[in-house]
């Protein structure tokens, strides 16, 4: 069929190297088209994956090719939930991306998020409905409605498949009505149309028109005086939407056959921008001079050092340059999945480059200073954490280090330090995220670390009222010891903290012992009764005595403490938990199934509403114990198809009642 590419930018009728992504749920076959695209390139993997020891990606993966003389980069992104990140970051770089999908309609759910990263992120996106020959006879018509449900914009059918018998043998474009069969390994051979799908084919191709006339005032005219569309009519709006976000086109193919392979790359090179036009949407200061790149992703591997991967936006960069006051060491490409060095990398390549240390994931870098920085994705708050220590107590500052180089690494995953519980934690988007965090651990830092959960920071606080004595009097030969006070203990309103006053008259404690009282008075309450700190209550100093010899402020601050443990014991002391605000995302489908799980775990439902921007989604609010939160992402989206998710914030303290007491007081 005829190509009708637009003039590239560079004048020689070819363009410059682009990069596509290719994005999906897990299990779309997403990778088997990865490596079928290479290898329709000629640059086909040297040690190809056998699909029995595939596992799910969790990086993502660059490879170089050409396709009819004109380079690209093929960016593998993983496809699960919890490494979105990793995907949506290499999306930030792309001219365009390829949403793969299996024909089962069922499965289309799982398409809502991916669709809302392309579209937020303003990337044109063709779709390849993949596996197209386990497609049932007359339901692509079904799938089509399932991914329509799932896409803001409107979705364009490019093909509909031939079938004989059971089987599904080739496609009719659209565009160019011309009949193809698939040939496994081979590109798809021109054949007649046959008369079966003829009137399919019509109706499919009307509809294709009528949606891209909707935006080209020139082809609505045509329809409406009953003209026919010509392919250069579809070709030209077709390229102009796509670019523009204003559709998104749908292929059909099978990747594990080779079929529908060649297709999909005449249309990625006929469709995909180039770098210079999506730099331009993505907001690049045009008064940037010299080369400009964009890092989307860090790998630290050892010996080799830290390789920066990044996106040339502007110009061409050689190895040797300094970038933002950094000198570069190395370049290196990936042909074939093959490292390869090279002394200079052009305009629109995509490339690792090398000892770019604290330039960081997502910085904008130029030979300049002070560089205007390109949008990039936020990271996600984290939904799941475990608490890590190591092995060997040599580590530890090993696990420091590594720790480090893991979050630059990923910056969806984050490491906080709990002095308080006395635990380091990794927070991230799921358990197989943090498996996999501590899984390289060991293998790329050589750090083995144990996992544990969390410790619950519970407080405490008091029911009543109390008055306390306490005198301290001791006699070690010279000077002695000798405080006396009489402190009230009272409970405040929650989150009200603590507070101290003195109502001291006559001078039974002198003003320069008061200091040392309240702050005595404070320092107790970091560890109550029951084991834990003590919040919201006010402690008032009301009488006492003092000797002109023998009282100093460390004698008060030890009859204080007295003090305090006795009257906090004696003051009903309470434990609390921390409550949180749990906003949960899942689609409408298991809405019911969410609440029931925040009731399971103690959560008090709020309410619900339709998720905002997302067709089919709800949002479920509760308030529930962060004690019962652990290891709650597993169980959601084990019921959500993968698909659940949520965002939560501290809210309150709350007292701990019944069978949680017991076991948060077993717990210690």
């Amino acid at each position: 069929m005829p190509e009708k590419a637009p003039p590239a930018p560079n004048g020689n009728g070819r363009h410059g190297p682009r990069a596509i992504a290719l994005v999906g749920p897990q299990g779309a076959g997403k990778s088997i088209l990865f490596e079928a695209m290479l290898a329709a390139a000629g640059s086909p993997l040297k040690r190809p994956t056998d699909a029995r020891d595939r596992t799910m990606g969790t990086e993502t993966r660059v490879g170089h090719c050409s396709f009819m003389g004109e380079p690209f980069a093929l960016l593998d992104c993983p496809g699960s939930v919890e490494f979105a990140y990793e995907a949506a970051s290499a999306v930030a770089i792309a001219d365009m991306a390829v949403l793969v999908c299996e024909p089962d309609p069922t499965r289309a759910l799982g398409l809502g998020p991916v669709f809302r990263m392309l579209e937020d992120q303003g990337v044109p996106c063709l779709v390849f409905v993949n596996k197209i020959d386990t497609i049932a006879d007359g339901s692509l018509r079904e799938t089509m409605a399932a991914l329509q449900a799932q896409s803001r914009r409107p979705l364009v059918l490019r093909q509909v498949p031939i079938r004989e018998g059971d089987e599904i043998v080739g496609y009719v474009d659209l565009v160019s009505e011309r009949a193809y069969r698939y040939r496994r390994g081979e590109p798809s051979e021109l054949i007649r149309m046959p008369e079966t799908v003829a009137e399919g084919e019509r109706e499919a191709r009307n509809a294709l028109a009528e949606t891209l006339a909707d935006h080209d005032d020139a082809l609505l005219e045509k329809l409406i005086e009953e003209a026919a569309a010509t392919p250069d009519d579809l070709y030209r709006v077709m390229h102009r939407d796509l670019v523009t976000g204003a559709v998104d086109a749908v292929l059909l193919g099978a990747a594990e056959r080779g079929g529908g392979v060649r297709r999909l790359w005449k249309a990625l090179r006929h469709d995909a921008p180039e770098a210079a036009e999506t730099a331009a949407r993505r907001g690049l200061d045009p008064a940037l001079e010299g080369p400009v790149a964009q890092i989307f992703k860090s790998v630290h591997t050892g010996h080799g050092g830290k390789l920066s991967y990044a996106r040339i936006w502007r110009g061409s960069l050689k190895d040797g340059t300094t970038l933002e006051g950094v000198r570069l060491g190395g370049i290196t490409r990936f042909p074939g999945l093959e490292a390869e060095k090279v002394a200079e990398a052009a305009e629109g390549d995509v490339v690792a480059l090398g000892r770019l240390e604290g330039l960081a994931t997502g910085r904008t870098i130029s030979t300049g200073k002070d560089t205007k920085q390109l949008p990039f994705p936020v990271p996600p708050p984290p939904v799941h954490a475990l608490a890590v220590a190591t092995e060997d107590r040599k580590d530890d500052v090993r696990l420091t280090a590594a720790l480090a180089k893991l979050m630059e690494e990923d910056p969806s995953l984050s490491v906080r330090q709990d002095a308080e519980m006395g635990q380091i934690m990794i927070e991230g988007q799921g358990d197989i995220h943090l498996q996999a965090a501590v899984a390289r651990l060991g293998r790329a830092h050589g750090v083995k670390v144990s996992v544990a959960k969390p410790r619950t920071p519970y407080r405490e606080t008091i029911r009543r009222k109390v008055r306390q004595h306490a005198r301290l009097k001791r006699q070690t030969g010279g000077h002695g010891q000798f405080a006396d006070v009489v402190l009230e203990i009272e409970p405040r309103g929650r989150g009200e903290g603590f507070l101290f006053t003195d109502r001291i008259v006559g001078g039974v404690v002198p003003k320069r012992f008061i200091p040392a009282v309240g702050e005595a008075a404070e320092e107790s309450t970091r560890k109550g009764p029951l084991g834990h700190p003590v919040v919201d209550i006010a402690v008032t100093l009301v009488d006492g005595g003092f000797h002109s010899v023998d009282s100093s402020d460390m004698a008060f601050a030890t009859a204080t403490r007295m003090a305090m443990q006795e009257g906090l014991a004696a003051a009903g002391p309470v434990l609390l938990e921390p409550i949180h605000h749990v906003s949960v995302f899942v689609p409408n489908g298991f809405t019911a199934a969410a609440q029931r799980l925040l009731s399971e775990r103690r959560g008090q439902i709020l309410g619900y509403s339709e998720r905002e921007g997302w067709p089919g989604w709800d949002e479920v609010q509760a308030l529930v114990p962060l004690a019962e939160m652990h290891g709650m992402i597993i169980e959601l989206r084990s019921m959500s198809m993968g698909l659940g998710s949520y965002v939560h914030r501290f809210d309150h303290l709350a007292e701990v009642q019944g069978a949680a007491a017991a076991r948060a007081a077993a717990a210690g």
